[in-house]
């Protein structure tokens, strides 16, 4: 049998492509551990400063493998449980970019929105298809789509399930970066290059930290914690770098970051 997920390395950037074209990467459970085992693995290995994300074929993730869910209704809640949190990709402390050359369908929505920054071209659509399945809305959507494209387009496109097309996607921002006729997979590898090759690792792992953490308090809360974390970077290698890279005209050279023990937020 093919891996479930290609792994392939261009530059310092790993790319990570689902692989089962002929169900347009239909998501299982085989197909998730071996991407988050590969997502771990980059977080790991030195080399690698940024991750893509991408699907084989026609399609970025159709969802859940509809065969896998024919039995639904006889699942318990311990059949649920998997190993590692279905949200594992938004721990991570590298970015990943996500290349979404065809339909995210669903849980393929959802992964979509774990990717830090979106890609996406004349081909891309969005469904959330739930509640068309007799779903609710899954693995934390009703949380992350309405910080994204507000409460009352999140709630067109969950209790709808219509089909979003390119064009919309971009506007309302579930696309960040548009391809116009060209090569999805290939704008977003040179951009997540861009970003490793010329941003400290270390800064970026901060801000995605940070991101996530003043999502949830409030505004003086999040200044109080940027204003320590500031203070800790004025100690930090990485400024000095930063400083001498720009005044020398030339590409920083920005320690990686190290590996952790535990793949435990930091």
């Amino acid at each position: 049998m093919p891996p479930l997920v290609l792994g392939e390395t261009r530059g310092i950037v790993r790319v990570l492509t689902f692989n089962r074209p002929d169900r347009l990467n239909a998501w299982t459970d085989a197909l998730e551990d071996e991407y988050f085992d590969q997502l771990e693995a980059a977080e790991d290995d030195p080399a690698v400063r940024a991750v893509v994300v991408t699907g084989a074929g026609r399609g970025f993730c159709s969802g859940a493998d509809l065969d896998s869910l024919a039995g639904a209704g006889e699942v318990t809640a311990a059949d649920l449980v998997r190993p590692r949190p279905r949200d594992l990709p938004m721990t991570l402390r590298k970015p990943i970019i996500g290349a979404v050359n065809g339909v995210a369908a669903g849980l393929g929505f959802v992964e979509a929105l774990y990717c830090d920054v979106r890609f996406g071209g004349p081909a891309t659509r969005f469904t959330t298809a739930f509640a068309k399945r007799g779903l609710i809305a899954e693995y934390g959507i009703a949380w992350l789509l309405p910080r994204l494209v507000g409460h009352s387009r999140a709630a067109d496109l969950l209790l709808s399930s219509r089909m979003v097309e390119a064009t919309e996607a971009h506007r309302i921002g579930l696309i960040d970066h548009f391809v116009e006729g060209g090569d999805v997979l290939a704008a977003a590898v040179d951009y997540a290059n861009d970003l490793a090759a010329h941003c400290s690792p270390q800064a970026m792992a901060t801000i995605k930290s940070q991101l996530t953490r003043d999502a949830q308090r409030t505004y003086p809360d999040a200044v109080a914690e940027a204003e320590t974390l500031m203070h800790e970077s004025f100690r930090g290698a990485d400024l000095v770098e930063g400083i001498a890279s720009h005044i020398e005209r030339r590409t920083p050279n920005f320690p990686s970051l190290p590996v952790r023990s535990t793949h435990v937020p930091v």
